[in-house]
Parts: C-alpha cells; structure tokens; sequence
C-alpha cells in the first residue's frame, strides 16, 4: 500500500483520529534532543547541510518525499547522531533516507537511481552500501516507517473548521502546507507536536488569506478536547516568524510568491471563490500580509484574539 501522509495508518478505523493523537509521540523528537542540538553549532551545521543534501538530491521529486526523508533523518540524528561528519559520510545519510522515502512511498521514478547517485565530487555509491546504511537508519526508526507528521492532521482540523470538501478549506490546506514544508528547516518547531504544528500552519494561513473568519478558526481549533491552547500559542509564534521570515527572504531576492504568473492566477481564483462562499473575503498578497504581520501579531489565546502592536 502506497504511503500518504496525510493517512499514514494502513488499516484505519473508528477510532483512527484519536490513535492518531494518542501515538503522535512515538513519532516525536524529544525537547531534549532539541535542546541540546541547539547548543551545539557542530550538530546544527550537521544537520543544516544534511538538510541541503536531501533538497538538492530530491529536487525534481514530490515535496511530500523529500518531507518524509527529512523526517526519517532528524529522527535518525535523534537516535544515532553523527561522531564523523565526514562528506562521504553526510552524502550517504541523504542518500539513503531519500532511499528509504522512495520505497517507502512507492514513487514512479524510473531514474530514482540516477538522482541518488548525483555527484559533486566523483562520489556514487554502490547498491549494497546504500542498503547497510539503510538497515542502520532503520534500526534507529525502530522500524516505524509510517511516520505521524503535521499533514496526518490536516484533515481532521479542516473537518473541525467546518470547511471539509470546500474552496476555502482547499486554500487553506494549500497554505498551510506550504508552511509546513518550510518550517521543516528549522528546529525551532521541534518542541511541537506534529498536531500543534498542522493547527498552527493552519491558523496561520487562515489569518493570512481569511483574516475575518479567523476568530471563528481559531475558536474550533482551541475548544478541541485534543488540542492544549498553551500548546498552540507558543507554536503559533514559532510558525508565524517562520512564515514572515519566508516572505521577507522573497521579497528581497526578488521571487515573491504574488509576482509569479500562477500565484496571480490563485489570486484571482481566491477573489471569485470569496463572493460564493459566504460572504468571506479573501486578504490582500502573501507579501503585503506579511508587512501588516510585521506591524501586528495576534497571540490565539481564548475567543479573542490579542493583537500587539510593533
């Protein structure tokens, strides 16, 4: 069966979204570990070009893999660590948790063997050397291949918004998965569960394109008897710097998501969807959003959000 992370149990039943919650730890790096990566720049710088490998290796990939490799590798560093940070070494790690998510996943690429065995310095490796890495990363996942991540609880929070199977739920899914993927790179969102970053994407995104219903969102995600509100406060702060920090970067190289043809083309898209969909109007762009983010942040703590001037 071909893994999906937005359903990572094989055999769902009644209960799935509460075993979903009730296991989401087991698939979770401690604060520990996250605590003592930051005080030590070797394992961050580690991990940073570990992080690079896997992008540029799987760049003409589904983003889904090359979210799933990462997790597969800062699980392994949570487990394993590296004593020789040596090239070879790093580049054989990103190999074979890109590896590891191709199976894993059952991707349709004919040339996966030639995008893992990309070369900057004469550096292929052999099919058995790969595999042996693979038992070893492995072994430290304790064979939990089926990881929980953020995007196994997108659906259950966009149910409880109320916006299951609509435009707008499908906007904000979009969104809120952009962020994700982003948010992956920093370690900052270690301390959070997998849950309490897929609502805070969310409630980010809802505050971005949908700053009207935002209230009403953040209330349905709050009153959940799953989620801890202080949980979800301090995320969001996490998550929501991340997203400012994104679109300040892509203004000033230029690339702001608004100017690319298909990004007006949403724009667009968003603005029509706003007049069939009860009345919710959609904001102005991402970049503009992130200035007026710069000037206010709203801290989700009760019915009311709390805004703070800067």
């Amino acid at each position: 069966m071909e893994f999906d992370l937005e359903n990572p149990l094989e055999n769902l039943h009644s209960d799935a979204v509460s075993y979903l919650f009730l296991i989401e730890s087991d698939h979770t790096l401690s604060q520990n570990h996250s605590h003592t990566l930051k005080a030590r720049d070797l394992d961050i710088s580690v991990r940073r070009e570990l992080v690079s490998l896997i992008a540029k290796l799987s760049c003409t990939l589904d983003p889904a893999l090359s979210y799933l490799a990462t997790n597969y590798l800062d699980r392994f560093l949570a487990s394993q660590g590296i004593s020789q940070p040596k090239s070879w070494v790093l580049r054989l790690i990103a190999v074979s948790c890109i590896s590891l998510a191709v199976k894993m996943m059952r991707t349709e690429c004919p040339d996966v063997q030639d995008i893992l065995n990309q070369s900057d310095g004469g550096i292929i490796f052999e099919t058995q050397t790969v595999g042996r890495m693979e038992a070893l990363i492995l072994g430290a996942l304790q064979w939990r291949m089926r990881s929980i991540t953020p995007f196994s609880f997108i659906p259950f929070f966009i149910a409880l918004m109320g916006l299951q199977g609509s435009p707008t739920g499908r906007v904000l899914k979009n969104r809120a998965s952009e962020i994700i993927f982003m948010s992956q790179r920093e370690i900052r969102v270690w301390e959070f569960k997998p849950s309490m970053i897929a609502a805070s994407a969310l409630l980010c995104a809802s505050h971005e394109l949908f700053p009207f219903q935002y209230p009403s969102f953040l209330k349905a995600i709050t009153e959940s008897s799953y989620v801890n509100k202080e949980s979800v406060e301090q995320c969001y702060k996490v998550i929501q710097d991340i997203a400012i920090e994104e679109e300040y970067e892509s203004a000033l190289n230029g690339v702001s998501r608004s100017d690319t043809p298909i990004n007006v083309l949403d724009h667009h898209f968003l603005s029509s969807e706003s007049e069939k969909t009860n009345g919710i109007t959609v904001a102005d762009s991402p970049l503009r959003q992130e200035r007026d983010l710069k000037r206010r942040k709203i801290t989700p703590c009760g019915n009311n959000p709390t805004i703070h001037n800067s």
